[in-house]
């Protein structure tokens, strides 16, 4: 059977999109690509901020170097290490500037990659310029030139300021290892072959360190995002991350041209439970008619508690084409019961991308939830799909009249 490879691809990223909801998945602290997107998101705004920061902060020490290098270099070289810092201070500046309005991941990775690449290139021209000045060095300024053999050890423990994924860590430090390879190739007068071969065992270690602790980082990151954005009492999504979720469903099947269904749904008479029995009673209908919807619906479709007694029910890759049928398969087991035993029912929305053709998202939204007003004012209970009055249903939810 062959597979529409727009779907195939849809259906990828709407797993990414969607995650796995177990937070503590060590796939996702090893690799980037099982990070759900909700917490990718985030982790690039925190990971292009921080870069922001670090970067303005080397802009402004960077400069204040060339003192000393003044002080204890000879005039060709201290000239040239202070050409080589400005140059850096005018890159650690510009990166600064850069992203500041992105939320790419992308943009993150750029990001990121400059920010060790500016010092890295510095360290090499930096070992370079002593190596070939063939001068011999002695007291303070030995010391001085020595400290900046330092400098891809620096960079390795600033991987810990950031959530990293392993994988992710290991490809940033790559540069700093190279300089430390490449300073241990060419060599120094000042630094014997066997000194560089502990450093470079100190590297690996500093390194280990700091991917760990970025992962730490990731982690955390993500038990905070994966909670705060599903209710506690439903286990359904948040409205804040419901919206920025269906952004991309919207997104995509604009973008394909692929079937996108939305279902709004209130459940009906509702208020009266919690006049009659009290909103602990009311929560615990809430509470079993979303586990009952997530029992029925598929990995891929999406359930936010909107407010209150209202859900938004997203279905990618329905079509919306037989209401009765996706009716049938989200109504199989019922919704719940009210407290007095009575089968509770619910009013629906229903809007489908392909059809309704709505100019943004706003409007798609605004659709289902006129839809649904259509619905409950028609005597509840039932699904609207359309404008016309044959395009409602009646008592779609079993064992209901």
């Amino acid at each position: 059977m062959s597979i529409n490879p727009i779907k195939s691809m849809s259906f990828r990223l709407l797993d990414r999109v969607l995650g796995d909801r177990a937070s503590s998945d060590l796939r996702g602290l090893l690799f980037p690509w099982y990070q759900p997107e909700i917490v990718a998101s985030q982790r690039t705004s925190l990971i292009i901020s921080r870069v922001r920061f670090i970067a303005a902060l080397f802009a402004l020490l960077t400069p204040l170097w060339i003192v000393l290098d003044m002080m204890f270099f000879p005039p060709g070289t201290y000239l040239k290490l202070a050409t080589a810092r400005l140059a850096a201070a005018v890159a650690f500046g510009a990166l600064a500037l850069l992203y500041h309005k992105s939320d790419r991941l992308r943009d993150a990775y750029i990001a990121l990659a400059l920010m060790f690449m500016i010092p890295t290139l510095f360290f090499v021209y930096s070992h370079m310029l002593f190596t070939s000045s063939g001068a011999q060095l002695t007291g303070f300024t030995a010391s001085l030139v020595t400290g900046y053999a330092f400098l891809p050890f620096i960079m390795a423990a600033g991987l810990s300021v950031f959530p990293l994924t392993a994988l992710e860590g290991l490809i940033f430090a790559l540069p700093a290892l190279f300089a430390e390879l490449l300073s241990s190739a060419f060599g120094s007068s000042f630094i014997s072959q066997d000194a560089h071969l502990g450093m470079i065992w100190l590297f690996a270690l500093i390194a280990t360190i700091a991917i760990l602790a970025g992962m730490s980082q990731l982690h955390y990151l993500s038990e905070i995002v994966i909670k705060s954005s599903h209710d506690p009492l439903t286990g359904a999504f948040t409205r804040g991350a419901g919206e920025e979720l269906l952004e991309k469903y919207y997104l995509m099947a604009r973008r394909n041209n692929i079937p996108l269904t939305l279902i709004f749904m209130d459940l009906d008479n509702f208020k009266s439970v919690n006049d009659t029995y009290g909103h602990e009673a009311g929560d615990e209908v809430l509470r079993n008619a979303a586990q009952a919807i997530l029992q029925q619906i598929r990995k891929e479709d999406l359930l936010v508690r909107w407010g209150g007694e209202e859900f938004l029910l997203v279905l990618p890759h329905a079509d919306g084409k037989d209401p009765a049928s996706t009716m049938k398969r989200l109504g199989s087991h019922g919704i719940g019961l009210r407290p007095d035993g009575t089968p509770l029912t619910a009013s629906l929305g229903q809007a489908e991308y392909l059809r309704d053709r709505p100019r943004d998202l706003a409007e798609f939204i605004d659709i289902a939830d006129r839809r649904m007003y259509r619905a409950k004012s028609s005597g509840k209970n039932r699904l609207c799909y359309g404008e016309d009055p044959s395009e409602l249903t009646v008592d779609w939810a079993p064992g209901a009249s």
